[in-house]
């Protein structure tokens, strides 16, 4: 969560926005709803950042609270927002293929290990940035099992379907996944 570019001009509920943020990292600070009121939920939120940060109690959010609520807001959304994705920008008709090489080649590669981790189906590969034979190999075994068309290629369309499986692979090995998984 961001405060929008719609809350310009809009102080408290950018306000509210950024104390959201820091609550859901840190459960002392009561969540707020930004809805750009300056009520007593608001007022209880920043008594409590003010607290938390041995700043005066007064539940006010004079300049020294709103540079503090700034300078914590980032680091609170790193942690507990989501990870930025990485956006491959290809053409619409840009094909890697045997013999390229590069930084989409590294990315590819290591999601092709993950899934031939995960799958014996898709042979591993070596993690060299180039698209050699072997990556060729664990490309199209992919395809096969997502149901493309098998051939060994990385197109935009195949990238597509490789981050999503790797994707949602990755999450569902997740550690925090993995200990949910074992304690249903």
């Amino acid at each position: 969560m961001r405060p929008s570019e719609s809350f310009i001009d809009q102080p408290i509920r950018s306000l509210q926005t950024m104390l959201r943020v820091i609550a859901l990292d840190d459960p002392t600070i009561p969540l707020v709803v930004p809805d750009g009121i300056y009520g007593q939920n608001t007022l209880r939120a920043v008594t409590a950042f003010q607290r938390r940060e041995n700043l005066p109690l007064t539940g006010i959010t004079d300049q020294r609270t709103w540079d503090t609520i700034v300078s914590r807001y980032q680091p609170a959304q790193a942690r507990v927002g989501k990870a930025e994705p990485i956006e491959i920008i290809m053409d619409r008709n840009q094909v890697f293929s045997l013999g390229d090489e590069g930084p989409y080649i590294f990315l590819m590669q290591s999601m092709l290990i993950w899934l031939s981790s995960q799958d014996a189906e898709i042979p591993p590969v070596q993690h060299n940035g180039q698209f050699d034979r072997d990556t060729q190999i664990a490309l199209t075994a992919f395809q096969e099992l997502a149901g493309l068309e098998p051939t060994g290629a990385l197109d935009k369309y195949t990238w597509m379907h490789l981050s999503r499986h790797f994707t949602l692979s990755a999450h569902h090995h997740s550690p925090r996944n993995i200990i949910k998984q074992n304690n249903s």
